[in-house]
């Protein structure tokens, strides 16, 4: 749990100083896209292994 706060702090203070509005809101889309392509890859990868793929 505390490595998730970690990460929780960590996101704000990046976008705490930044600049405008636009270009924060453009880094957090950003950010939260290459979250869901990491995400989207890990299960790609779990699922080969579970389902016995040969590497």
């Amino acid at each position: 749990m505390t490595t998730i706060l970690l990460f929780k702090d960590l996101y704000n203070e990046a976008f705490k100083n930044l600049g405008n509005i636009f270009s924060v809101n453009i880094f957090k889309v950003m950010s939260w896209f290459c979250f869901s392509c990491i995400a989207v890859i890990l299960y790609a990868f779990v699922y080969r292994l579970a389902t016995g793929f040969a590497f």
